[in-house]
């Protein structure tokens, strides 16, 4: 037995057969051509590229009817990227000048471009490498004429498990066959990460090597919620996953009568509930669970695989999806977009990116920098406000001056709109993002400002235990729990209690069940999650009383490190509800 420790991306335990797809791309049979060969290449080369966008654009129906035209754009995109026209120069410039074959000269052109994205630092260019190698591989099929075994064609339940996925083939995937799989690469944030998500398949990426360990047809399992792929289980491990499985899957069952019920503790304190969500279709996902409303929604998804900034039409479409979905009772909090200036860039240009993005150009600093990009999307939130119970949140703020100057922006806005006429809430709900230390301690300073607050924890712990969790030589340090992030939390909620506003928790924090009774007894009473997570942290809420939770923050807090408070609370939590914790 071997486990392999990854990046979990989609939540769910699977057991199963694997199914081994070949971790080599396709192989080049010729390099070079003659000279009066070089005509006849470029004629392959284009019927090539007409073949394979219009095979992508077919992807962008299937996946669009399937998931969603948000989904559809992933390969709308790489259809106007096969059929731009600069990347039939760069390649037929190889095939003039150096006599390479098509099939060459494609993959020259293209592994140029993923390695150039590679050297990115801040791991958005090294997750849009898949993308590359997806277009390539298209390209490359109508030149060889060859195949990768088709996923969705298989006929019984297996495991995938692969060296990577591209985003054609996880959209592919069946989840009546395919139930699980992992990767060597990949990351949190790649196309076939949010498709996996979506599809609600159990997935770990970003596992190192392990494809040459494992035969196809051997038994493995993919622990979605742990980030481990166990192969050839031993018999204890696989007695206690199948014991957990089936445990769990009666657990779920039970689950699904808490949709209609509030999320309330045993002594009558209320909850909200909420939803974190990416895409507009997801909201559905939310309503399914028993969600009180969507407490985060992330727009990054509008400028997913484009290269022109969405229009305000597009903005507002996408809200009015979700506020159709929720009706116009449910709060839906709209995060203003969270992207990095190199995320702008054309994909078929080199340009110098920043040294260390993380603490660069992103988010409302960008925003800030690109007024019409920023008013646009302020617009449309505005407009949308005029439909439903719409609040607006600033994210990464992390000095007052920026919170009052993206409030002076809306206020412009605001005023542009009176003058054009146009509906919308002019009492629309301001909150800011708390994940950076420096708006954690300045809490008391932010609250006068806004009507809420939403602790981002994934961002809070990485800026204050400068700790990358998707650094496998540092990710130890990565912990919610940590003490000296419970202090920062504390301080954020103390704050907005005497300034009586709410306040939230979004990140990946309030969606582990080990800090919920933390988090309650800490004060906070709105929580947002993903919908997948909603049901097991409302029977928890349901499981405890507050003064069982004060208790355990009272004791939490007082622990000096954060393996004795991840021990503690997950001992609590088994107490209460074994489920959840095994």
């Amino acid at each position: 037995m071997e486990i392999k420790r990854g990046i979990a991306v989609s939540s769910g335990v699977a057991i199963g057969p694997a199914l081994m797809l070949d971790s080599e791309w396709f192989r080049i049979p010729q390099r070079r051509v003659t000279a009066d060969q070089r005509e006849v290449e470029i004629e392959r080369l284009k019927r090539a590229l007409e073949a394979a966008a219009a095979e992508a654009r077919q992807t962008q129906e299937s996946v669009k009817t399937k998931l969603g035209s948000q989904y559809g754009a992933i390969f709308a995109a790489h259809a106007l990227l096969i059929s731009d026209p600069n990347l039939a120069r760069e390649v037929e410039a190889l095939i003039r000048e150096q006599s390479f074959a098509a099939e060459y000269a494609v993959s020259r052109v293209m592994r140029r471009s993923a390695k150039a994205l590679e050297g990115m630092r801040d791991g958005y260019g090294s997750t849009r490498v898949t993308d590359l190698f997806d277009m390539e591989k298209r390209i490359l099929g109508h030149l060889l004429g060859q195949k990768r075994e088709q996923l969705k064609e298989l006929t019984e339940a297996v495991v995938v498990l692969a060296h990577d996925l591209t985003p054609s083939e996880t959209a592919n995937l069946d989840p009546k066959r395919v139930h699980a799989f992992a990767t060597e690469a990949g990351g949190r944030t790649s196309h076939t990460a949010i498709v996996a998500g979506m599809l609600e398949i159990p997935a770990v990426v970003g596992l190192g090597p392990f494809v040459t360990d494992i035969s196809g047809g051997d038994l493995v399992i993919v622990d979605g919620n742990k980030g481990i792929l166990i192969l050839n289980p031993d018999e204890e491990t696989l007695e206690r996953y199948e014991e957990t499985r089936h445990s769990f899957r009666s657990f779920e069952s039970r689950l699904e009568q808490l949709r209609e019920l509030p999320a309330e503790t045993r002594d009558g304190i209320k909850v909200s509930l909420q939803g974190n969500i990416e895409f507009p279709q997801e909201s559905a996902h939310c309503l399914d669970r028993g969600a009180d409303g969507v407490g985060l929604y992330r727009t990054e998804f509008l400028y997913l695989g484009k290269t022109d900034d969405p229009s305000e039409a597009e903005h507002f479409d996408a809200y009015l999806t979700v506020l159709k979905t929720l009706g116009s009772q449910r709060p839906v909090v709209i995060r203003t977009l969270d992207l990095g200036a190199d995320k702008f860039q054309p994909q078929w240009e080199m340009l110098q990116h920043e040294r260390n993005p993380f603490l660069g150009l992103r988010s409302v600093r960008l925003c800030l920098r690109n007024l019409t990009l920023f008013k646009t999307q302020m617009r449309a939130i505005l407009r949308a406000s005029a439909l439903g119970d719409v609040r607006i949140m600033f994210p990464m703020i992390s000095t007052l001056l920026e919170l009052r100057q993206c409030k002076m922006i809306l206020a412009e806005v605001k005023e542009d709109l009176e003058e054009e006429k146009i509906a919308f809430n002019p009492r629309i709900r301001i909150g800011t993002m708390i994940e950076v230390p420096s708006a954690a301690i300045l809490a008391d300073l932010l609250a006068r400002e806004v009507d809420f607050f939403s602790i981002g924890t994934n961002d809070l712990v990485q800026y204050t235990l400068a700790a990358d969790r998707n650094n496998e030589t540092v990710a130890s340090l990565y912990s919610p729990g940590d003490p000296a992030v419970l202090r920062l939390i504390d301080n954020v909620v103390q704050s907005a209690d005497k300034a009586n506003i709410a306040v939230n928790v979004c990140g990946e924090m309030s969606g582990e069940p080990q800090y919920t009774m933390l988090l309650l007894g800490m004060g906070l009473r709105y929580l947002s999650v993903t919908p997948h997570s909603i049901p097991e942290i409302k029977k928890l809420i349901r499981s405890v009383t507050l003064a069982d939770c004060v208790a355990v923050a009272k004791e939490a807090m007082r622990l000096e490190t954060a393996r004795d408070v991840n021990n503690y609370l997950r001992e609590q939590t088994r107490r209460i509800l074994p489920e959840v914790m095994n």
